[in-house]
């Protein structure tokens, strides 16, 4: 099977509207590569192009947060290099979220668990490389539950409902990436909303309020998304954390890559109280992935 090519991120990344306060956190990005550097996973479901920490780098200075939670991504998984190599860059800023195979021995986690990652991510969806594997995530989880990190899942809305018990069942924080993908056009009163509604309301669960191109399929103004934003923050408002998704990987048709600076500036639609904004950009990363305090 030939492997999809990605289209770069927005060149022209624009400032937010609003500068977000000090020691803000985009909790969800990657970095790719430099390829010849950090080869890509023979197995991986996309190429993309190259998208180094000096080019996050840059754009988080443009957008004004100062801290950043790099998530392993599927072309690199689970090999962690490319992101350990970001957080050794400036490692009161950077945390990680690791892919892991479930053969690493008890040295090799506590060698990330000392260069800053701070959970671990499955992945559920099998269109971008991912497997539903229960069991094995299960014995990773409690592995890793001994460190204090926590479990990223990133699966569709149906899945949701299907696993929901098993998330449950989980021993550490569980957060929920980008809306669990939940069809926006189907309504807050559709099932798999009023699930991911639930969790959220319960003390192990954080949310993610991310990816919203990714579940319209649009370019802006996202407004269809906003009132399914405030009910998750209303229901766990020290339980959600916000991310940029750079460089936005999944992106296979020209003129669909969204700018960071509209993303930030959704996140302020999603929460209009400085004090909530807060909690969501410097607070609940500050607990969740252990940056100092």
């Amino acid at each position: 099977m030939a492997l999809r090519v990605c289209y770069p991120p927005d060149p022209n990344p624009r400032p937010p509207k609003v500068k977000p306060p000090p020691k803000s956190c985009d909790s969800h990005f990657h970095v790719f590569g430099p390829p010849d550097v950090f080869p890509y996973a023979p197995q991986r479901p996309y190429t993309p192009p190259a998208a180094p920490k000096e080019h996050y780098v840059t754009l988080a200075a443009i957008l004004g947060l100062e801290r950043g939670v790099v998530t392993t991504p599927n072309a690199h998984a689970p090999i962690n290099d490319s992101s350990a190599d970001l957080i050794a860059f400036a490692p009161d800023r950077f945390r990680g979220v690791a892919r892991l195979s479930g053969e690493e021995p008890d040295a090799e986690l506590k060698r990330l668990h000392a260069a800053g990652f701070r959970g671990v991510r499955f992945n559920l969806i099998p269109e971008s490389g991912g497997r539903v594997d229960l069991d094995l995530y299960g014995r990773i989880v409690r592995r890793i539950a001994t460190m204090g990190w926590s479990t990223t899942i990133h699966l569709r809305a149906p899945m949701l409902v299907e696993h929901a018990a098993w998330l449950e069942s989980l021993p550490s924080p569980i957060v929920i990436d980008h809306f669990a993908y939940v069809p926006f056009k189907d309504g807050l009163d559709q099932k798999p909303f009023r699930v991911l509604r639930d969790l959220a309301a319960k003390p192990k669960f954080w949310m993610k309020v991310s990816c919203v191109e990714r579940i319209t399929n649009g370019l802006p103004p996202w407004d269809i998304a906003i009132p399914f934003a405030r009910e998750l923050i209303e229901a766990a408002p020290d339980r959600t954390v916000w991310g940029t998704d750079w460089p936005h990987s999944n992106r296979f048709e020209p003129g669909r890559t969204p700018n960071s600076g509209d993303l930030l500036d959704l996140l302020f639609e999603f929460a209009p109280d400085p004090k909530i904004r807060q909690r969501i950009l410097v607070d609940n990363p500050a607990v969740l992935y252990d940056f100092p305090r």
